[in-house]
């Protein structure tokens, strides 16, 4: 008599399963990070995430992958959260600075077009640039510092978040 082996979970979680996993490496193919992925398990209890059936968390991710059209390193920093900068969570922030760019010559102030408004903390000067709205990228440096850094450009300098 052939042995007969029961499974712990039903075909439709089997499905369910292969369906997410699915979903997940689509999603990693395309650079794509998973709401699982972005949040702690925390904010995925609080936001009632954890209630979602595993086809309805993956129809979520799936929306959120076709209907956002910003990078997912651009999400807004709120202030006062996190470390490092006032409002810093640590991330990569890219945007674009609003209207014309010359340069920065100490304590020079930076508005995005996210809504943030940055603030050189060093007083290196660069001239002899006339940009008009340049993408730029902050980045997380030592110790909770940040360095801002013009598209295009080798140049650099250290800014805070002050808004």
């Amino acid at each position: 008599m052939p042995a007969v082996f029961k499974l712990p979970f039903s075909a439709s979680l089997l499905a369910t399963c292969l369906l997410a996993a699915g979903a997940v490496s689509t999603a990693s193919a395309q650079s794509f990070s998973t709401l699982e992925e972005r949040m702690s398990a925390a904010q995925f209890r609080t936001a009632g995430l954890d209630k979602l059936s595993p086809e309805e968390l993956a129809a979520l991710n799936a929306w959120l992958q076709q209907n956002l059209d910003m990078p997912q390193t651009v999400a807004p920093m709120p202030y006062g959260s996190g470390r490092g900068a006032p409002g810093g969570d640590g991330g990569t922030v890219r945007s674009r600075l609003i209207g014309e760019f010359r340069g920065w010559s100490g304590k020079t102030t930076f508005q995005l077009e996210n809504g943030q408004v940055w603030q050189q903390t060093n007083n290196e000067t660069w001239s002899g640039v006339k940009l008009d709205s340049p993408g730029i990228t902050i980045e997380p440096g030592f110790m909770g510092s940040h360095l801002l850094k013009v598209e295009g450009y080798n140049a650099s300098t250290k800014v805070k978040r002050i808004r």
